[in-house]
Formats: structure tokens, C-alpha cells, sequence
């Protein structure tokens, strides 16, 4: 399982009464492969993971693979403690993804062994290839790491945390090992393109685009201008949007997901409000976003 492209991490769109929307998920799935996604990555950290049932987790990702019908892979997450994680992996396994991301376990600050232990259990009960997420307490030291991705089934490593100089090491640790030349990473902060340019100085050039579910138009444009060194564009992007996007984004927590599905709903497609314990965007907050939305889509149409 090999990506290229732009990765789509589609938001969970609820209805009216606060449940899962299947039909309005399938229409914006389908508007991401239709623009180009390179893989689709349902029910995960823009997808609000952290607040979905595992039923609900398995029925997005169902309604992920009947849409996406082979274009692209799919992939879900599981995470947590390690019989829930076994539970979302046997879940998203028959719903028929492609394989699974795999967030840290449960506020826990845990050693590297018990790390290495929690993905060799939560790999045990599926037949999926798994891509490890280290973000929050989950950091691994490179051997760690390369253990990791040692594993049978362990196929990539996702990085959250965004310490170059520690994924550097990891990306040189894991490729040292053999076979590891076709292991993958990612980077996978919120926002990515602000850190891609960097990312891709250590080798890592697969990303997470948060911003591709509302505005695939802006996502691919900077990728394909990263991909062919066209710096002029990239900077005016990271200038004009990008930056000021993240701007917005830190005004309040966890923005990093309610911006993307007020976007989603500003170019069309109503996928409702956030679960709590997240917020959705203030009016003065929208207006800036549909603003700064606009300006992003007539910077890539000049």
C-alpha cells in the first residue's frame, strides 16, 4: 500500500439530531476523490475520532470503502486503550478498509518497551497494515522506532509531535534497517503544509491536508508547486493563506477541526457542528474564514 498525492482526512459530518450523517459523509468522500485525493483516511483526527462511538467508527468506514469502490485506499483509525484499539481494528477491518491508523494509547505516558508492546497487541488482532501515529505522549526514540516498524504489519510511521531533529534520526534509523527503504512516513501536524517544505528537507514528503476537505483547489496547488520546487508559490501560499489559516487556528483549541468542517459547509456542503468537548466557530470567526477562503482560491486561480 503506497500513497502518492494528497492525502484526504474527511471530517464526520451529523445531522440535525447529532448522529451520524451517512449520505452527506458519501457525497463529501466523493467530492474528495473526484478532486484528486491520494488516499482517504475516515473517522480519524479530523474526522473527530475522539468523540465517535466504535459502531459509528465502523459505519463511516463502510460508507468510505462502498464510495471510494477501489479509486483510492481507505483507511480508519484505532486507538486508545489496547481492547478498544483490538475492538476499532476488528471493526474496520470487516466495514473492508485497506488498513488502519493507529493513534497512541489513552493518557498515558508510557516506556518505550510498553510502546512497542501496545502496537504489537493492537497488530495481533487484525490482518490490516498499520500506520503508527506518534503525537502526545507517544514518542519514540529511534530505535524504538525502527522496532516498530520491524513489525510484520507496521507498513508507516505518522509524526504529530514535530520535532524535526528527532524525526530526522527516525527517518535514518528506520531506513538503515533492511527493508526499510519502502517503509513510509508521514508528517502529520495539524495544518502540515506550514512544516511540509521542512519535512521534505529529511525525506518525508507524504502529508496529511486538512485543508483539501474545503478547499481541495488550494491543497493541490501547493502540493504540486512543493513537488516541482516552484518556491515562488509556495511561499505566497504559506504567506497569504496557509499562515494566516493557522493564525485563526490557535485563537482557540481545537479549531484545527472545527475550521475544517465550517469550511466544508461554506463551500456547500452542510456536515454540521463539532462534538464536545470541541466548539464551533464564533460568527466574527466564520467571517474570517469564509474571507480568508476566498482570497486562498483567487491566489491559485491568478
Amino acid at each position: 500500500m503506497k500513497f502518492q498525492g494528497v492525502l484526504f482526512f474527511p471530517v464526520t459530518p451529523f445531522a440535525a439530531d447529532g448522529s451520524l450523517d451517512e449520505e452527506r459523509l458519501a457525497r463529501h468522500i466523493e467530492n474528495g476523490v473526484a478532486a484528486g485525493a491520494g488516499g482517504v483516511f475516515v473517522a480519524c483526527g479530523t474526522g473527530e475520532f475522539h468523540a465517535l462511538t466504535p459502531d459509528e467508527i465502523e459505519r463511516a468506514t463502510r460508507v468510505a470503502v462502498e464510495t471510494t469502490a477501489g479509486r483510492v485506499p481507505v483507511l480508519a483509525a484505532a486507538g486508545g486503550p489496547p481492547p478498544v484499539a483490538r475492538d476499532h481494528a476488528a471493526r474496520v477491518e470487516r466495514a473492508g478498509a485497506d488498513g488502519i491508523l493507529l493513534l497512541p494509547p489513552y493518557l498515558v505516558t508510557a516506556p518505550q518497551r510498553g510502546l512497542v508492546r501496545y502496537v504489537e497487541e493492537v497488530t495481533a488482532a487484525t490482518d490490516l497494515p498499520v500506520i503508527f501515529y506518534q503525537r502526545g505522549t507517544a514518542r519514540l526514540t529511534e530505535t524504538t522506532a525502527a522496532e516498530i516498524a520491524a513489525l510484520p504489519k507496521v507498513v508507516g510511521l505518522k509524526d504529530g509531535i514535530g520535532d524535526i531533529e528527532r524525526m530526522h534520526r527516525i527517518v535514518r534509523a528506520v531506513r538503515a534497517v533492511p527493508g526499510g527503504a519502502d517503509f513510509q512516513f508521514f508528517n502529520g501536524l495539524p495544518t502540515a503544509e506550514m512544516t511540509a517544505p521542512a519535512y521534505q528537507g529529511i525525506g518525508v514528503d507524504l502529508y496529511s491536508s486538512a485543508v483539501f476537505a474545503f478547499a481541495p483547489e488550494i491543497a493541490l496547488a501547493f502540493h504540486q508547486a512543493l513537488a516541482r520546487g516552484d518556491h515562488e508559490v509556495v511561499t505566497t501560499l504559506l504567506d497569504e493563506f496557509y499562515g494566516p489559516l493557522v493564525e485563526l487556528r490557535d485563537e482557540v483549541p481545537g479549531y484545527a477541526v472545527a475550521l475544517v468542517k465550517a469550511g466544508v459547509t461554506l463551500r456547500g456542503l452542510d456536515v454540521g457542528g463539532v462534538r464536545a468537548p470541541l466548539l464551533d466557530l464564533t460568527p466574527e470567526h466564520l467571517a474570517r474564514l469564509a474571507k480568508l477562503i476566498d482570497h486562498g482560491l483567487e491566489a491559485v486561480r491568478a
